[in-house]
């Protein structure tokens, strides 16, 4: 399974990755990350906080832009050098999050792309933007 080349992939082009953010998904990104901060995993800590509730840990919702990376564009093979990200909303429990990562540069000459990454959530509010710069696939 290989991802495209960068002669393969054209300004402009995008993909996405959509999940809905789950309890489940919380803690089990709590165990692997060692983050326990008691903003994710404690519902009578959270719920006197500036969110009034329990929510997903940013770095959780930034991962499905590596999903869309590695997976959709440029898929399979890709290395990924360096990412920004600014995280604009909560991600809530239950939440139906989206990835789209979009082609903005193409620096063909030493094989890297640079892509705009936006996460949206079900009612299309941005909670996360950022853009990476990879190595697609020879």
């Amino acid at each position: 399974m290989n991802g495209l080349t960068i002669n393969q992939i054209t300004m402009g082009q995008s993909a996405s990755f959509a999940k809905t953010i789950t309890e489940t998904d919380v803690y089990m990104f709590a165990g692997i990350s060692g983050d326990q901060n008691p903003a994710h995993i404690n519902e009578e800590y959270a719920k006197d906080g500036m969110f009034k509730g329990r929510i997903a840990h940013g770095m959780l919702g930034a991962s499905l832009i590596s999903t869309v990376l590695g997976m959709y564009l440029p898929g399979p093979g890709t290395i990924y050098l360096g990412q920004t990200l600014k995280f604009m909303a909560p991600v809530r429990f239950g939440d139906t999050i989206r990835a789209t990562c979009t082609v903005k540069d193409k620096i063909e000459e030493k094989n890297r792309l640079v892509l705009e990454c936006i996460v949206t959530n079900q009612d299309g509010v941005v909670v996360i933007s950022g853009e990476a710069t990879v190595m697609p696939p020879k």
